[in-house]
């Protein structure tokens, strides 16, 4: 079986090689196409359908965290279904998403509009697309991995190039597109979803190196193991206390007990702990994973309030057309430095970006933007390459769960409690405005403002939300020829302090630079950074 790996490369034909590569490629602009679109439209269906920050951010994770389940639980058995089922499950998925999504426009602008079964079907639809784009990730990531065994940081670097590419893409459509129905933003997913189904369709996939290489089923899961397991139980068991809310006190219980089924069953099974390693690269990708998809997915609606002349959604298209360019130079820069090295560099950017960003204006939010690209521009890829090089019998296994893992934290914590973020600066700045405060003394009593809510989400992350109603029973109150000035005065202002809230994520990337650091440490005592390669068993 070594003899099928030669130079870092499958010896297979190079012409079809090349058209997986590129198929792979779009599908993950695909993945990208469907995230920005929604992203974009968030503060819409926000407006139309009457939903608070931490609500949206609800909307907003139901897109991305059953990514997470689809990506963890094709790693189970994606070497025995095979990547082209895999890839035509993901095609499928996107289709669907991209009639629901068009339906419910259609139904929510119609004579006789619908608002609540519009909005079931956008919740519902972007729930098989998070499916489909985790069945994408969980077919791209094994495959290049495989044809390019010794160099998989740098292939994996230029596979992921897709991502920010389809979100220069797409970001650049939905925007020329302006007031344009947004049933039509969604729809043009499409596009890309048929180009790579007849790009894969006619491929013969190659066998992954665990596979082709001897490494058991249970060997591969042992790599992740019950910590491992423990990490995905918790982060379901939040998801589930969610999803079915509002919850009995036994039916918390039974989530929990599903929790506690995940980390027993891989226990009994595997009998393993799992590899330290991974364990601590999952614990990483958490924060890494909030930094990149979390930020990106709510940029947009932050800067809405900064733009006056602008679209928000330019800052996104420009970190990510950064992001695009640079991943296809990672070889040379993976060369100079390790990966870990790099990861550590890139934290240290994107602290100093998301902090300038906080508070940056005019033209220098592209400054602070372009750090804030330059950092998070290698995050997820490097830790894929990290975790297939250094745990290569984990397989399609390790490989995926730590994307699944990632974009479980993003969407069952990352979203909310960025959504949290911003509802609690709206809360700050209103009670610290004077002129507001002057205007309408019935806003803020004893220092607190009075026109709040106490909400939860996700049974874990409390947070202070304004009451729409209740700001509009205050502004009742002035004169008739004051109202409108008002209440435009307190928009400028809620929409104006969500900026501020960037400042609080440079949290996690300051967790990661600390974990990069203790890592870099690990690696020096054993010698310096070194590529584990399966041998042929």
């Amino acid at each position: 079986m070594a003899a099928l790996f030669h130079g870092g490369t499958r010896m297979t034909d190079k012409s079809h090689d090349k058209r997986i590569f590129w198929g792979c490629f779009i599908a993950l602009i695909t993945t990208a196409f469907g995230f920005i679109s929604r992203m974009f439209l968030i503060g819409t269906w926000a407006e139309q359908f009457g939903l608070d920050q931490a609500q949206a951010g609800r909307l907003a994770g139901i897109g991305i965290w059953p990514f997470a389940l689809s990506i963890i639980a094709f790693s189970l058995f994606i070497d025995r279904i095979g990547y082209k089922v895999a890839m035509l499950m993901a095609f499928v998925g996107h289709l669907i998403w991209a009639a629901m999504g068009v339906g419910a426009y259609f139904i929510a602008s119609g004579d006789t509009p619908d608002n609540d079964t519009a909005y079931q079907l956008l919740y519902w639809g972007s729930l098989i697309l998070g499916l489909a784009n985790g069945t994408v990730e969980a077919f791209i990531n094994p495959v290049v991995a495989t044809m390019f065994s010794r160099e998989k940081t740098k292939w994996l670097n230029i596979l992921h190039a897709g991502w920010p590419g389809g979100l220069v893409a797409a970001g650049m459509i939905v925007i020329f597109m302006g007031d344009a129905e947004w049933g039509f933003k969604i729809g043009i997913i499409a596009a890309p979803a048929l180009i790579y189904l007849f790009m894969l369709l006619p491929c013969k996939f190659p066998v992954q190196e665990r596979v082709a290489l001897g490494v058991s089923y249970r060997e591969m899961l042992a790599e992740f193991g019950i910590l491992g397991a423990a990490v995905v139980g918790f982060l379901v068991t939040l998801q589930l206390m969610d999803f079915f809310a509002p919850i009995s006190p036994t039916s918390r219980y039974g989530f929990i007990g599903i929790g506690i089924a995940i980390v027993a069953a891989f226990g009994v099974y595997t009998k393993s702990l799992g590899n330290g390693l991974m364990f601590f690269l999952t614990l990483i990708m958490m924060p890494l994973a909030t930094t990149e998809i979390g930020t990106d997915g709510w940029i947009t609606g932050i800067m809405e309030g900064v733009f006056e002349s602008m679209h928000p959604g330019w800052v996104l298209v420009y970190t990510s057309a950064i992001m695009m360019v640079l991943r296809f130079f990672a070889g040379p820069i993976v060369h100079r430095i390790s990966p870990i090295g790099l990861l550590a560099v890139s934290a240290i950017l994107a602290i100093a970006g998301l902090y300038y960003l906080s508070f940056a204006t005019g033209a220098m939010i592209f400054a602070a933007a372009t750090l804030y690209a330059f950092g998070k521009t290698f995050f997820w890829p490097t830790m894929l390459g990290v975790v297939a090089e250094q745990t290569p019998r984990g397989g399609a296994m390790t490989l995926n769960a730590i994307s699944g893992i990632g974009m479980l934290a993003v969407g069952t914590l990352g979203f909310p409690y960025i959504g949290a973020l911003q509802a609690d600066k709206e809360v700050e700045a209103i009670q610290s405005n004077a002129t507001i405060v002057e205007q309408l003394p019935g806003l803020v009593k004893d220092g607190q403002l009075t026109v709040t809510e106490e909400k939860k989400i996700y049974e874990v992350i409390s947070y202070t939300a304004i009451s729409d109603d209740k700001v509009a029973a205050e502004v009742a109150k002035l004169p008739e020829s004051a109202q409108e000035a008002a209440a435009e005065e307190i928009a400028s202002v809620r929409s104006a302090s969500n900026q501020g809230a960037l400042a609080n994520m440079t949290l996690f990337p300051t967790i990661m630079l600390v974990c990069y650091a203790l890592l870099i440490l690990y690696f020096q005592s054993k010698g310096g950074y070194q590529v584990q390669v399966l041998e042929d068993e």
